[in-house]
């Protein structure tokens, strides 16, 4: 056969020199016939290995008949029912290349998202346990916000993923990073949002304070907001690497610094970097509400003899004279606080571990002066004692002490 750099030579030579086959042949030392081929032909010429009879030809029918009533059957049950007996490896690439012909399709559409209308929310859950404190570390969520247009990204270390904490993050970036409220929120299918196309309480009072709307993508539609997906890798990849963290609010201040580098990184698709799209993207956003939205959560409960309340897990204490009253326990990402008719009964830091009490000097001194008032009884009170002349009683019993008489009985009283 013929090479690659023959082929191009003899055509060289016959279209460009103008020589003919004979000559061409002699001053090439081959053969005319071969001259005659190269000038014919339409192509280059390619090196086609004659095909060989292969084993698993034999089998191929069986396999694309399994495939069509099962197209995601595994590879290795496919080569079990075949009675397949040679390379394992050899039959996953035959596998591989012949389901996609039964599998079905499932497209994509390209999504257009205007500026100001679409921020995609997700958590992401670094792997690096963070320490909380009492000796405990926690796998603790990361709430992501990608805004669709420009690409900008917001993001902060939160104490669960329960919905009032989702709620408050979301305040918090919307507030502070993106300074506005976009027209749609986009999240998945996340417990503390809603489920079954219904949202939870305290999100529905979130959004409808905003003026925007959330939307709860489909399950199996990773593509809707791949954006928030691609933000979370981009956090694995550039900012977790090198970095350790002392606590949550460590993890926070770092993520702080960074993220003004991330925004500031160049995205292919917008020829430009998220920071410089910002203002596009608010200027068509709804402005921040008047009124800050709900984003704490309120319970009230019966003090115990114990003054203490639950929250999250961890138990906190409150002034012991509230004891057997009913208290008001308002829980935000950083402080909880125990109040009764406006009166301020306790303010804790929020506690991120687990199983904690967390207990506060003041309430157990308080506890100790009310238990030794209870112990000790109340002290008497001026005037409660009754004064009386003790000849009373003589008289009572006809004693005459001063005539040394008796009763007419003769009884000594």
């Amino acid at each position: 056969m013929i090479s690659l750099e023959d082929w191009a030579l003899i055509r060289h030579l016959h279209r460009s020199e103008g020589l003919s086959q004979r000559a061409i042949a002699r001053q090439l030392g081959i053969a005319r016939d071969t001259v005659a081929s190269a000038l014919a032909s339409d192509g280059p010429p390619k090196y086609q290995r004659a095909s060989m009879p292969s084993a698993i030809n034999e089998v191929e029918p069986r396999i694309r008949a399994l495939l069509t009533a099962y197209p995601r059957m595994p590879a290795t049950v496919i080569a079990e029912r075949v009675g397949w007996s040679g390379s394992i490896s050899w039959f996953r690439e035959r596998v591989r290349a012949v389901r996609p012909e039964y599998l079905p399709a499932d497209p994509v559409d390209r999504l257009e998202h205007p500026p100001g209308r679409v921020i995609q929310c997700d958590l992401w859950f670094p792997a690096p346990k963070i320490a909380v404190g009492f000796g405990q570390e926690m796998m603790l969520p990361v709430l992501v916000m990608v805004a669709a247009f420009s690409r900008f990204i917001a993001a902060v270390m939160l104490p669960s993923r329960q919905t009032m904490d989702l709620v408050a993050g979301m305040w918090q970036l919307l507030a502070q990073n993106f300074t506005a409220v976009p027209h749609e929120l986009w999240w998945d299918n996340e417990a503390g949002i809603g489920r079954r196309g219904r949202l939870t309480e305290p999100v529905t009072a979130l959004v409808g304070t905003l003026g925007a709307r959330l939307v709860q993508l489909k399950p199996y539609d990773p593509e809707s907001k791949g954006m928030v997906e691609r933000a979370n890798r981009y956090l694995e990849t550039s900012f977790l690497p090198g970095r350790s963290f002392t606590s949550p609010h460590d993890f926070n201040e770092q993520l702080r610094q960074w993220l003004p580098t991330a925004n500031s990184r160049r995205v292919r698709v917008l020829d430009g970097r998220p920071i410089d799209f910002l203002e596009a993207d608010r200027a068509q956003m709804l402005a921040l509400p008047p009124v800050p939205p709900m984003v704490e959560s309120v319970s009230s409960v019966r003090l115990g003899r114990d003054y203490y309340v639950r929250v999250a897990g961890n138990d906190y204490s409150v002034d012991p004279g509230a004891i057997g009253q009913l208290v008001e326990v308002s829980t935000t990402l950083a402080q909880v606080r125990v109040t009764r008719s406006g009166r301020l009964l306790a303010a804790h830091d929020r506690c991120w571990a687990a199983r904690q009490s967390l207990t506060d000097p003041a309430h157990v001194q308080a506890a100790a002066a009310l238990r030794q008032q209870f112990q000790t009884g109340p002290p008497p009170a001026a005037g409660d004692h009754l004064v009386r002349d003790l000849a009373d009683y003589d008289r009572a019993f006809g004693v005459d002490f001063t005539t040394a008489t008796v009763p007419s009985d003769g009884e000594v009283a």
